[in-house]
């Protein structure tokens, strides 16, 4: 059989080690290629938005656009001649409408070249600090130049073990952090967004959003280290816990769990059934306690205090 370890629900009071995370971080690139003429920062700078953080020779990107506009000139004044020459039928429509696409496309070309020549200037799209430089002279398009963090986060993360995946799913779950660089502050946070599952059994990431007045007084940079507080406290319900769905099953039209003991000897246990935690579990009112070993694969080919073999 395989089996799974019911964690409580009805009271938790949990601390975890974690850290603040940026909210905006970029490698910023160029969308075209050539050689960097103007490196405008350094390692450690901040910068508002919209500053140039480097420079590529437009040289030949400015003489593309000057092709391009004489190119567009020339076929605007072509069209407008020919408009006014259509309306005195003096040209064929097909003539019309050659020009108006020749138009069409130097256009287009013109304003392309604008935009490839206003490339050639890599701007910030947040006020942050350049934490890193990856080069200086020729570059790629879309190879990283530098990166930009913003240096005000309100985001923290933290690993918690897979087994506690469900108290996440749980109504009433409440956060408080507080920060090393802060003693005695505490920081109100909400749930912001977790993994799924665990890679490499490594644990849940877990991000939070800070929130509070305190965050009106203090700046939270990425990179300081905090205690995260998880707690959920239902006294009406202490014993509450949970289930994968794949652990119950119906008889005569209750609803059952296998139990194993300490002997690894099966128990058939009774189950009071509550509302649904995601996707993949249920909460149990009453039937088991919190730390109870719940059979999970193999629930309908057990007999009751049969001797189990446990797959892992």
């Amino acid at each position: 059989v395989k089996v799974y370890a019911t964690q409580p629900l009805g009271s938790v009071d949990k601390d975890f080690a974690g850290m603040s995370v940026a909210d905006d971080i970029s490698n910023l690139a160029f969308r075209i290629s050539g050689q960097i003429l103007k490196m405008n920062v350094i390692t450690g700078q901040s910068v508002k938005k919209g500053d140039v953080i480097a420079e590529i020779n437009p040289r030949e990107y400015s003489l593309q656009m000057e092709a391009d506009k004489a190119t567009y000139l020339t076929a605007r004044s072509q069209m407008e001649r020919n408009k006014r020459l259509l309306e005195k039928q003096a040209i064929s429509r097909q003539d019309y409408e050659m020009a108006d696409a020749a138009y069409v496309r130097a256009k287009s070309a013109y304003e392309n070249s604008q935009t490839t020549l206003a490339d050639t200037r890599l701007r910030a799209p947040f006020a942050g600090a350049v934490e890193k430089k990856y080069v200086d002279q020729q570059v790629m398009a879309g190879e990283p130049v530098v990166r930009l963090v913003n240096p005000i986060t309100e985001s923290v993360m933290f690993t918690m073990p897979e087994s506690g995946l469900q108290t996440l799913k749980i109504p009433g779950i409440r956060f408080s952090v507080k920060f090393d660089n802060y003693p005695g502050v505490t920081f109100g946070a909400r749930l912001k967004e977790y993994v799924q599952t665990s890679t490499q059994a490594t644990g849940i990431s877990v991000t939070l959003t800070l929130e509070g007045e305190n965050l009106k007084k203090y700046d939270i940079a990425p990179g300081m280290s905090c205690m995260i507080n998880l707690r959920v406290n239902n006294p009406d319900r202490p014993g509450l816990t949970a289930v994968p769905l794949t652990a119950v099953f119906e008889r005569n039209d209750s609803n059952y769990v296998w139990t194993i003991d300490r002997e690894r000897r099966t128990r058939l246990n009774r189950v009071e059934l509550g509302e649904p935690i995601g996707s993949d579990m249920i909460a149990v009112e009453s039937g088991l306690l919190p730390g109870d070993t719940v059979v999970t694969a193999g629930i309908y080919r057990i007999n009751p205090n049969e001797t189990v073999k446990i797959i892992k």
